[in-house]
This record gives C-alpha cells, structure tokens and sequence, in this order.
C-alpha cells in the first residue's frame, strides 16, 4: 500500500495527514521544535508509523510522496533572525532599501516608523555600472570594484549577498557579470541576483525581494538539507515537496534557489483544502480561516480561483512574487491578553508558542492566553485536550487570568475570560473584512470554511461578527492545510516587464509576443523535468495594466488566444471591467490609454488527487456519541449552563444536533451555540446553520 503525507510545520504545533490510496486517512499533531523543527517532523513520521504498525524505516518504504509546509523562512523574517547578508547595488542607489518607495503607511502616525532594513547601510555596497531603462548599456560594469567588494564581504563573515542593480530587467549583462565574480570569490556564500529572482520594473520592490531572497536562502538551504538527510538516513526514497506562497509546490531544489517563495507557504495550502470540502455543495466561492496555536490565516476564494497578489509583504518588507492573498494576524490558542496603556484589554499579536505554551499547558508559562480563556469558560476538556496527550491545569488558567486581566480591569474571572475571546473573535473578524469587503466582496455572501485545532471554537463567534449564517467545519479541520498541501499542485511563476502603450505599435505587440513565448519556453522545460508531461501541464497568462498616469496596475487574466491573436480589444475590456468592480469606475468612453506593465505566466502542473471517501448514511440522532454534560458559559445567557458533549469521532453522516453543545474530537473541539444546528455532510464535514439560514430554506 502506498502513503501519501502532508506535513505542515507551524509556530505551536506541527500537523501531519497520512492518506493511503484508497482516501482514507489519519490524523496526527505534534509539539514543533523551533530550535530544529525536523525534529518535530521525523517524530511525527514516527508516530504514523506507529499507528500503521510498523517502524520508521519500514512504513517509509510504502510512502511515495511528502508535501511539507514550513514556516522556516516567515519565522527567520519575523523575529528578525535572518542570513547576515550583504547586498551590491548600482552606484547612487545605494538608500533605495531604506527610503522605500517614500510612502508612509501609516500617513498620519508620525510615530510609525519604517521597519530596519535587514541589510544595514555599512554593508549595502555601491557598483559603478549603469544601463538605461530601456535596456542600452550605459555604463561598463566595474569588475575591480565588485572585486573589492567582495573581498570586504568575506572580512564581515556575509553568509548571502543580493545582487541588484538598476534596470536590470531590461539588460541583465551587468549584473550577470557581477554574479560570476562573487560565485568565484564567494563559493560558499548564497547568491540573489534580481534578474533570476524577478526581473520587473519598480527598483526597490526588486530590491526588498532579491534582498529577501538572500536573507532567508541559508535558512531554507540547511533545513532542507538536515530534513532530506534525516529522511536519507532513515531509507526515505519517495518524493519531497515544498509548499511554496503561490498555493503550488516545487522540488527543494527549486525552492532553495528561490527561498523567497516559501515566505508565506504553510497557509497557502488553504484554499486547495477547502476546494476539496466545497465539492459537494458545489460551491467554489468562500472564505477560508484557519486558527491555529500562533496565528490566524484567512484566504478568500472565488469561482474556484483562491485570489494571488504580487505585491505582498512580510513583516512590513516588501515581496514583490506571487503570493496567495492571505491575511496573517497573530491570533491563536496561544495568544497572550495584555491591557494597554489605555487600560483596553488586547489580545495578542504576542504568542506562548510551544514552549512554554499556555499557562494551562503547566509547562511554565504564566501568561494568561486564549487556551487558557477557552479551558475556564469550559470549551475545552482537561483530559481531553490534543486527543488526552496534553492534560490541561485549570487552576494555573484561572491564577493567571485573574492576576493579570481579571483584577486590574475589575472583572470576574468568567468576565475577563469571556471578554478575552471576544477581542480575538473581532481581530478575527477584522481580519476576514480584509479580505473581502476591501476587495469589493460582501462576506455575508460567502459560506466559512473554518479550520485549525482553535477554529471551530471561535467560528460561531467569527460568523456572528460578519453576518455569515453557515460554516463548514472539514473532518480534517485540525490539519487542514497539511490536506491541502496533498492536494495542490507543482506551480512556476514567471514575468517579464514590458512597459508600453497597450497595443501603440506593432513592434510593442510582437516584443510582448516573443517574452510569452520565452516564458511559455522556460516553464516547459521546467515541468518536464519534473516530470510533468504536456497533458498535464496548464499555463495561466495574466497582464499588469493600468490607466495612463495611474499609480498601481490592476492584473488582469487573458487568454492564450487573445495573445496569439494580439486581441488587444478583449484585453482593454477585460481591463475596465475589472478596475470597475475593484475601485466602481472604468474609463471606457473617456478614450484613456491603457499601459501594459508587466506580462505573467503561471505554470501548473496537475498532481494526481485522491477522491475524498464517503461515509455511508446514520440516523439522525446522536445518542451514542453523547459523553456527558459539563458547564459551559453561553454568551447569550451571560452564565453557565450545563450542555451536552458529543464525541465527534463517533459522528458522521445523517448525524444532527441542536446547540447549544459542544463537540469534541481528538484534535479539535465545535462549539454549536444556542439556537445554531450542526450536521454532518457524506465526506463527515460538520456544517454548522445559524437560523436565518434554516428559515430561508424552510421558506
């Protein structure tokens, strides 16, 4: 029998899905290991192995394929734990890293200052070379001073160096040039040279992601190495993917030539989850959130196409390579409240991670955070918790709400408790707004598809904030991007700058025609030596345009046909339509050029996905799943109840209940509130209805 498994290596826990080839599937969460989070992985394969009953090496043997994703490279940039990297950039732009694009983001906080650059001034190094926007060389590159350079990087033990000059995506001469010197005098140090990262215009967009690319490129490369070394030792000859921000994945080859791609690549793996639970109902527009231990991650999906941005950043640095459209906020189990000078409670964006953890987990922690609130308000169990794997102190929860929310805010402890989730119920909330009324979309329109071991507590919670009447809880919930990472597919991006007047010349038209066809060439190669072939190879082409004397582009999707064709009519209409949905105005009769920016390339190739297995029809009722009662605060009674509490491993399909109730399963726990109904669907996703839904039906 042949596995395969997703491994999704987050900031609390790491997730893993084992999937054999009939659908069937196990679960399995384990502690991460921030100091070497293969750790945590090898002991998770371990445990799989275990309940296949079998050892390590043997159950190996029957895997064909690993889909990991990690958030090794976001957690490097966010603590601000990066590769000492130097970077080598045209003479007289040496700021550019630093003064941004002069926009301030925050435009009327004078005390909002910009993030450091990762690279400081003293190792930002100015090239004489120089070439014109439109790609002429102006400027011989100075050999003799990337030389020096060079020399003075190995005096200051640089471990990457970014390599950027100006208007290098138009004639990458130079700068190739320049690359082979530091190859030759830097072998052992990683290199990341803008024309190979992405060769666009807008410099210091460029810049910030070739600099990215660096920075994170030794972190990736030797966890990489120490993960596909441990799994060599342990007889590993299966396949091993790499999660990447775009939502596909790639060999770790690939990915550790472009580390920058990995920056948002766990919760990528959302939206192919989703797709997945949303067959059934035959929806393909929604909106995705996953709580786990340390963050929330919401992604907004529609008509099957989860949206992708190549204007993204992480933690205020730009990244300019296409990445999902996913809004990250610090809001998680192990998220820690704190009252603000203001005397406001706050929850996060600060988390107890794994260790210490909650205050609750009894690992040391004595912070109070929204586990802790969760235990005290009784939606968790303490012999339950993580499958009865973790035991839970309920009065280290209680000591540390009090002592640091309860007293100074002058509440009860269930006050203060209950006040704790809901804040992080409206950051959440906030969160998804995002993603979906900024963009132009009513949420309310939208069903949630709700995941993560905290989720499907707080989506009840979350929905009631939107307006949202129906949440879909998936079987795997608790592992929800791990299952989708076994679900998406290999994917390469590409883009090629070609600033011009939209259709102005036929010569314009016939140079955007030769870069599609360079970049059609290029992602060919590529998926063939993966080992794709052509049937199963799917090409996307998108274009970059905007109105004449506008700021930002709007990307547009275009056919294959209407490139060939040099359809520019379609494209333009294409265009207005979508600068109408996105900012209510198009200027279609006012005869406004159109410029072309950028022209893309999405490359896919299609991986084979097992069906997901269907559960055969139960009665309605749910008595033999019923473990008991236990008091629980109901926010609309403002007190204690005592509610029903369902075994959610003994649930399935036809099973129906009315809340309020609680349900829980080994790696994660439903909160049904009063008057709300869940029910389990024939793939065992519980759909929980608010009344609003049940009446428009019923009408």
């Amino acid at each position: 029998m042949r596995y395969r498994v997703g491994v999704d290596v987050g900031g609390t826990f790491t997730d893993f899905l084992l999937m054999d080839a009939g659908g069937r599937t196990a679960v399995h969460k384990e502690l991460s290991s921030p100091a070497d989070p293969s750790e945590a992985v090898l002991r998770g394969l371990t445990e799989l192995a275990r309940g296949e009953a079998s050892n390590l090496e043997a159950f190996l043997a029957r895997v064909s394929i690993i889909v990991h994703g990690t958030t090794v490279t976001t957690n490097a940039v966010l603590t601000g734990k990066t590769a000492r990297t130097g970077l080598l950039t045209t003479r007289g732009f040496r700021d550019a890293l630093q003064m941004r694009r002069g926009i301030r983001e925050e435009m009327y906080d004078n005390r909002y200052h910009p993030p450091e650059p990762i690279v400081p001034r003293w190792l930002r190094l100015p090239v004489t070379e120089r070439v014109a926007a439109d790609g002429a060389l102006v400027t011989p590159l100075d050999a003799a001073g990337v030389e020096r350079a060079a020399q003075r990087f190995l005096g200051e033990d640089i471990e990457a160096v970014a390599v950027c000059f100006l208007h290098a995506h138009a004639n990458a001469k130079n700068e190739r040039a320049a690359a082979r010197i530091v190859r030759r005098l830097m072998p052992h140090a990683y290199l990341s040279v803008s024309s190979e990262v992405i060769p666009q215009v807008r410099y210091y967009e460029r810049t910030s992601t070739t600099v990215l690319n660096a920075a994170v490129g030794p972190i990736l490369a030797r966890y990489l190495g120490n993960l596909t070394a441990k799994l060599a030792a342990a007889r590993y000859r299966g396949a091993l993917l790499i999660m990447q921000s775009n939502g596909g994945v790639a060999v770790p080859a690939a990915v550790s030539r472009l580390a920058a791609t990995t920056l948002l690549s766990g919760p990528a793996a959302a939206p192919a989850a989703g797709l997945a639970c949303m067959t059934l109902y035959h929806d393909k527009s929604f909106v995705t959130m996953d709580m786990g231990g340390t963050s929330f991650d919401t992604a907004l999906v529609r008509d099957g196409e989860p949206a992708v941005s190549a204007s993204a950043s992480v933690n205020r640095y730009a990244l300019a390579l296409p990445s999902m459209e996913i809004n990250t906020i610090g809001a998680g189990g192990g998220s820690i409240a704190w009252i603000d000078q203001g005397g406001l409670l706050r929850m996060g964006p600060a988390s107890a991670g794994a260790d210490p953890g909650p205050a609750c987990y009894a690992r040391g922690g004595i912070e109070p955070t929204c586990t802790d609130a969760n235990l005290v308000l009784g939606y968790l169990s303490t012999e339950y918790f993580a499958g009865g794997r973790i035991r839970l102190d309920t009065g280290a929860a209680q000591r540390a709400i009090t002592g640091r929310i309860a007293k100074p805010l002058g509440l009860s402890l269930e006050q203060a408790a209950h006040g704790m989730v809901q804040v992080i119920n409206v950051n959440m909330a906030a969160a998804i707004r995002e993603i979906s009324v900024q963009k132009g979309y009513d949420p309310r329109e939208f069903p949630l598809v709700c995941a993560g071991g905290a989720g499907p507590l707080h989506a009840a919670g979350i929905a009631a904030e939107l307006g949202i009447a129906r949440i879909v809880v998936p079987r795997d919930s608790s592992i929800f991007c791990a299952a989708g990472m076994l679900r998406t597919d290999l994917r390469h991006d590409y883009v090629r700058s070609c600033a011009q007047t939209l259709g102005g010349s036929a010569a314009g038209s016939g140079r955007v025609r030769r870069l599609v066809r360079e970049m059609l060439a290029e992602a060919r190669r590529a998926l063939a030596g993966e080992g794709i072939p052509r049937a199963r190879q799917r090409m996307r082409f998108q274009l970059d345009l905007r109105y004449t004397g506008q700021y930002h582009e709007v990307t547009v999707d275009v056919s294959a046909q209407s490139l060939a064709a040099v359809n520019w009519k379609a494209v333009r209409e294409r265009f207005h339509a979508q600068h109408d949905r996105l900012y209510g105005y198009a200027l279609r009769a006012e005869g406004t050029a159109v410029e072309l920016l950028n022209a893309r390339l999405s490359a896919s190739g299609v991986t084979h996905k097992p069906a997901l297995p269907r559960e055969p029809r139960r009665g309605r009722g749910c008595a033999r799943a019923l473990k008991g009662k236990r008091p629980a605060y109901l926010s609309e009674r403002k007190d204690y109840r005592e509610i029903p509490v369902f075994d959610g491993d003994r649930l399935g399909h036809g099973n129906r209940l009315q809340g309020p109730a609680i349900i829980e399963s080994a790696n994660t726990s439903i909160l049904v509130p009063v008057s709300w109904r869940a029910e389990y669907d024939v793939l065992g996703n519980c759909v929980l209805s608010a009344p609003a839904v049940r009446k428009r039906r019923s009408a």
